[in-house]
């Protein structure tokens, strides 16, 4: 009997290991592949307006994801869920103006550390909005989070850009559209809930699309319908890693994206590799991880009573 239990404690640890390790593959693809989205979008440059490159990305989106959008022809939202997809709708569409137009202007690294915020800002909005506790461990965490944040671009030691600004707006934006999201699980089903952001951005997108209107060029196009299938398979990739294994344990993987961004920005666009960009980078992670771990334990302790 003992042989028995021995050996099915084993089966569950190498079961365990698997799957972190595919937690963790599925987390440094993710990585990757967010990292072309900046590269492309950062080659595209400033010639097309952040607001017109926003929605095509998210028009070519659009046309990808069609057939599971068709799924949802015959879904009607209640009052409430509309109202709050539309809301995160708006939001969203307005982070990622935001953050097209930082990605034009500032080191993929920089868009990239500056962008790891957005989990800092959601356990902020989970505490004041949600309900959700935060102890003393959680708001030194949350501190941290916000000095790498300063690591990163150093006020009062460098002159702050207007790349960097749009970049720090849109984290807030991205935290809110989470948040939204999570009210959202209570009651609608998550496939309808990513087919109502592709939905609702796009359409929240387009006046400003049309009031900064400008044709993109043929070669545009391309880029950024390869920055809409980098941007759907990232999520993809991300979903998976989340599904294998534990934040805990795909997080830390997560400051790889920041490696990559700093390789492609130097060999791709010669921008300057900046220590202070890895340092402040990595102090976001760890908080981003660290708070990732505590309600990983404050989750068992709920279930265990």
């Amino acid at each position: 009997m003992s042989d028995s239990l021995a050996a099915e404690a084993a089966l569950a640890a190498e079961q365990e290991r698997h799957a972190k390790a595919v937690g963790i593959a599925w987390m440094i693809l993710a990585g990757v592949l967010f990292v072309l989205v900046t590269a492309t979008v950062r080659y595209i440059g400033t010639n097309l307006p952040a607001p017109v490159a926003a929605f095509m990305r998210y028009f070519m989106g659009l046309v990808m994801l069609l057939p599971i959008l068709i799924r949802l022809s015959g879904y009607r939202p209640g009052p409430r869920a509309l109202m709050l997809y539309g809301i995160r709708g708006l939001v969203h569409g307005l982070g990622v103006i935001l953050w097209f137009f930082a990605m034009a202007r500032i080191p993929i690294a920089e868009v990239t550390a500056i962008g790891y915020l957005a989990p800092i800002f959601i356990t902020v909005g989970a505490a004041l909005f949600l309900g959700e506790m935060m102890h003393l461990r959680r708001i030194m965490a949350v501190l941290a989070g916000f000095a790498g944040a300063m690591l990163v671009i150093r006020p009062g030691f460098a002159e702050v850009s207007v790349g960097e600004l749009g970049q720090l707006a849109a984290a807030p934006l991205f935290a809110t559209s989470y948040l939204i999201a999570k009210l959202l699980t209570r009651s609608e089903k998550p496939s309808v809930i990513v087919g109502m952001l592709t939905i609702t951005s796009t359409l929240a997108l387009l006046p400003f699309a049309i009031a900064n209107w400008q044709t993109p060029s043929l070669h545009e196009t391309l880029f950024l319908t390869l920055t809409a299938f980098f941007a759907t398979s990232g999520h993809y990739a991300l979903t998976r890693a989340f599904k294998a294994a534990p934040l805990t344990v795909t997080q830390p993987f997560a400051f790889l994206q920041l490696v990559w961004a700093s390789l492609i920005g130097m060999t791709m666009f010669g921008e300057p590799f900046d220590p202070w960009v890895i340092a402040g980078g990595g102090v976001i992670v760890a908080a981003v991880t660290y708070i990732a771990h505590r309600e990983a334990v404050a989750g068992r302790r709920q279930r265990a009573k």
